[in-house]
């Protein structure tokens, strides 16, 4: 079936988004498009009706993959469903995830999202060990393990851009202390200013900015204390992004997003209209 279908993009990471058809070989289409189409995952949502209004959120990766979260992509989510609704600027969307439901707020030009509570214990993340990971040496990177949606790996370095990531991250992304994978984070800088760089699983190599990352980057500076302030700017290469992570370890992410055009395409199968 050829379709017409949104475009968005948030802080650099591009989406397309679909309206749901469980027809649909969403993984394959996911797989097929994403290096086609220059984006980062393919968003499927069923909408519903409520207030505050609501819309379940599946993220397809280029490896044909689901996510349980990512920021980014549910910021634009949120903005996706604003347009389409005509909402007006600061209305209450939920929209449920595979980690949970996250509340957004949208805005002009961007979006905010409640990005749940990070966690460090071994469950959590998870971790195929008993104690929690902090700042130990894994493949030769002094590693922090958390939990902000998806699994991350944080590394501090005194320069992201001097670090080799397609070349260290792998072998972190792929260490038996992961059982589930997990994202490799690097950043750099102290209190409420750092640069960011992620290699995502499932895309399986860097990506502009990463949602989750930037909770992460802020959520394991003030673990190791690093950092001693509840909000912080973190910089991807795609744009700067606003996170806050409360003394609960409560989190939101705030960042740019906006509507990028539509793509024509098809998706082999699908039994209903679903742009």
């Amino acid at each position: 079936m050829a379709l017409s279908l949104d475009r968005y993009h948030g802080a650099g990471n591009a989406f397309l988004v679909a309206r749901r058809d469980r027809s649909a070989p969403w993984s394959t289409f996911a797989a097929e498009s994403c290096e086609r189409e220059g984006v980062d995952g393919v968003l499927v949502l069923d909408a519903r009706d409520g207030d505050p209004p609501r819309v379940e959120m599946t993220l397809y990766q280029p490896d044909g993959g689901t996510a349980e979260m990512c920021g980014n992509g549910a910021r634009c989510v949120a903005a996706w469903t604003a347009d389409r609704l005509g909402l007006d600027h600061g209305t209450e969307i939920l929209i449920e995830t595979p980690a949970g439901v996250r509340p957004a707020l949208v805005g002009e030009d961007e979006a905010e999202i409640g990005m749940g509570q990070v966690r460090f214990d071994p469950e959590g993340v998870p971790l195929a060990r008993e104690e929690p990971l902090i700042a130990e040496v894994v493949e030769g990177y002094e590693v922090t393990a958390l939990n902000t949606g998806v699994p991350h790996a944080v590394v501090f370095v005194e320069d992201v851009n001097a670090v080799d990531l397609a070349g260290m991250a792998p072998p972190i992304r792929h260490s038996e202390l992961f059982p589930e994978g997990a994202n490799v984070t690097v950043a750099a800088g102290t209190e409420d200013e750092f640069d960011q760089r992620t290699f995502e699983r499932g895309v399986e190599g860097e990506t502009l900015a990463c949602g989750t990352g930037a909770v992460a980057v802020l959520a394991a500076a003030q673990r190791l204390g690093l950092s001693d302030v509840e909000r912080a700017t973190v910089s991807p290469p795609g744009g700067d992004l606003v996170v806050t992570v409360d003394g609960d370890g409560a989190a939101t992410l705030r960042g740019p997003v906006a509507y990028d055009g539509r793509v024509d395409c098809s998706v082999p199968g699908a039994g209903m209209a679903v742009e």
